[in-house]
């Protein structure tokens, strides 16, 4: 399930991201979306790279230096996005929110810092911007915060923002979500 989650928003990404584009991987995670980032960019480009286990950052980095990419990572909550970028700079802000692939389940996200990280996020997008939500609520993780970030997406202004939320209509177990978020210019 992972991999069509995963593959379904990447191909929103590699829609909208072009070379010399600044973006940020808010959950690093295993380096997939960081990759794909750093790739569309390009050399002209800037990636940001965060998630708040080292483990996490150094899987990242083994990948990115196997595809000779460079990205900027940094071990810090997704919350503080702000600090290391301006408002309306960024092209494209990617999440997955849950726990880290073959990693600790007890270090996942959570629902009031997710929901601030969206928040910061959203600011930091320039107008025409997009950010990619996958949220993973089965298992072991997430049922509130799946539904605090619903929660928040919906009452997004609808002037200033597009939220498109899918789903897995016909699968059981609790499915991830997909969702895409454009800033209106």
């Amino acid at each position: 399930m992972e991999d069509q989650i995963t593959s379904y928003i990447q191909r929103f990404v590699r829609e909208h991201v072009k070379a010399g584009d600044f973006c940020i991987d808010a959950t690093a995670g295993n380096g997939k979306d960081t990759l794909l980032l750093c790739q569309l960019a390009g050399k002209s480009g800037r990636v940001l790279g965060f998630d708040i286990q080292m483990l996490a950052l150094e899987r990242t980095r083994k990948l990115l230096d196997c595809y000779q990419c460079k990205a900027e990572l940094i071990l810090e909550s997704h919350v503080k996005m702000g600090d290391y970028a301006k408002e309306d700079s960024v092209d494209c802000i990617m999440f997955n929110f849950g726990y880290l692939p073959r990693g600790d389940h007890k270090i996942c996200t959570k629902p009031e810092s997710s929901v601030a990280a969206v928040e910061a996020g959203l600011s930091l997008l320039k107008p025409g911007g997009m950010m990619t939500l996958c949220i993973y609520s089965g298992r072991d993780s997430g049922f509130e915060e799946r539904d605090a970030l619903l929660s928040y997406l919906k009452i997004l202004d609808e002037k200033r923002y597009l939220v498109i939320l899918s789903c897995y209509y016909n699968r059981g177990n609790h499915p991830p979500i997909p969702i895409v978020i454009k800033k209106l210019r």
